[in-house]
């Protein structure tokens, strides 16, 4: 199973999405909020190449984006060939 991490904030709706998709696909994942550990808000945007919104999702060290984006991997049959 490939290292998934994927960084949020409480209540975020699009948070919520990515981890229930994950969590759909039998994977499991290290969450870090940024809300209770503000100090990894600037490690989440350098990882991300600037990207500042959660949630910042990464499969191994390859950024995957946010919600949208793993939801557009999934849509187009890409994700399960990513976490294979």
């Amino acid at each position: 199973m490939k290292k998934i991490t994927i960084y949020t904030k409480l209540l975020c709706p699009f948070c919520i999405g990515a981890k229930s998709l994950l969590k759909k696909k039998g994977q499991k994942f290290d969450e870090i909020d940024i809300g209770k550990k503000p100090d990894q808000r600037s490690v989440m945007i350098d990882r991300a190449r600037g990207g500042h919104t959660v949630p910042q999702i990464f499969i191994e060290d390859q950024h995957v984006g946010g919600c949208d984006d793993l939801f557009d991997l999934e849509r187009t049959g890409k994700l399960d060939a990513l976490l294979a």
